[in-house]
């Protein structure tokens, strides 16, 4: 493995008690259930690379993005957007080079207006005059979709592939702005 490689992979920690305290879980890939290594989790350390967390097993529920860092308190994590305090699935995500691409629908299964996307919008509403983002297709790069303008509120993270529904993925929720996955961390 090159250190190119190296740098490209990701590594977080876990810990069951705040501050890094307690028992602790390493981690370099995805994970979709931490419960058989930590019963919970109040704090982490991203030592290298990018990754989604979230509150449910699975990949399910909020999620939360987590660039290299120190996060010592997850109760406290809330000032920063994230709407959930206990960490149960983690995805790493991979760094992407190139160019990207996403084409975004104001109704489910591709219907209505649509755009592509080959950077960040922080309001669908003031660029495309579009009230709504119900469905979409990531043709190129790893991408964030927030509820709300400016890159606030619940987020998603879009990997290449179709979205269809983005109602029966998260329960209604719309996107309002959205911004590409730029960092290596």
């Amino acid at each position: 493995m090159t250190t190119t490689d190296r740098n490209m992979m990701g590594k977080i920690t876990f810990y069951e008690e705040k501050n890094f305290q307690g028992r602790s879980y390493e981690c370099m890939s995805d994970c979709s259930d931490m419960s058989s290594y930590l019963s919970r989790c109040h704090s982490c350390r991203v030592e290298s690379g990018c990754f989604m967390v979230y509150e449910r097993n699975n990949y399910m529920g909020q999620q939360f993005f987590m660039r290299r860092g120190e996060y010592n308190d997850m109760h406290r994590m809330q000032t920063m957007g994230m709407m959930f305090d206990n960490i149960r699935s983690c995805r790493m995500i991979p760094y992407h080079r190139g160019q990207f691409r996403m084409k975004i629908y104001e109704r489910e299964n591709f219907g209505g207006q649509s755009y592509e996307l080959m950077d960040d919008c922080d309001n669908i509403q003031d660029r495309y005059r579009m009230s709504d983002c119900q469905s979409c297709h990531v043709m190129d790069g790893h991408w964030l979709m927030y509820e709300q303008p400016q890159y606030r509120g619940r987020m998603m993270y879009m990997r290449p592939g179709e979205y269809r529904s983005f109602r029966e993925m998260m329960s209604g929720q719309k996107f309002m702005s959205m911004r590409r996955i730029t960092d290596m961390c």
